[in-house]
């Protein structure tokens, strides 16, 4: 299941946000939490982990390309997307750069593009979790002494048991 964080300083935004995922999305697949206040989120997202955050753009409190900043220094594997009717290109643009935002949503949304923003931030999610479990894995390598071929046997024994082994005749011929 993907934790979404939706964040807008607009219950109803929020609450539309969610009547149109939940269209798309079932509970078993998409766990929604919303979030009216970005210095909130911020804290939440502290605490807890989330898989996706969606920001509005513009929120009095804290601009969204401010809150998605923030949010990629502290939760850098979170997926972050963001939201805005503002039509100031070049602002939501450098936003969306500097937070490193994977889409931008305007407002109003079209529900088809909603749903396929959020199926392209759940691949993405799944694809730093990998990435991430690949370096602790080196880093764990590194850290134990091993040599990148000893490092490469454990990985092909993990992945087939008994690869490594081989079986050879009285003759030195190897048995299969």
């Amino acid at each position: 299941m993907m934790r979404i964080l939706l964040v807008d300083d607009e219950p109803a935004i929020l609450a539309a946000l969610r009547r149109s995922l939940r269209l798309d999305f079932d509970e078993a697949t998409l766990q929604i939490e919303l979030c009216d206040n970005p210095f909130t989120a911020l804290e939440r997202v502290c605490v807890g982990e989330y898989d996706i955050v969606l920001s509005d753009f513009m929120m009095p409190q804290l601009s969204g390309g401010a809150l998605l900043q923030a949010l990629k220094d502290v939760a850098p594997d979170t997926v972050r997307l963001m939201l805005s009717g503002s039509t100031e290109f070049s602002t939501a643009m450098s936003a969306i750069n500097e937070a490193e935002v994977l889409r931008f949503i305007p407002k109003p949304w079209q529900a088809a593009e909603l749903e396929q923003a959020l199926r392209q931030a759940m691949a993405r999610r799944l694809e730093l979790l990998a990435e991430r479990a690949e370096r602790q894995r080196r880093e764990a390598e590194a850290a134990a002494g091993l040599s990148p071929q000893e490092a490469e046997a454990r990985r092909l024994e993990a992945e087939e048991p008994g690869i490594l082994h081989v079986r050879r005749a009285p003759d030195g011929s190897i048995i299969l």
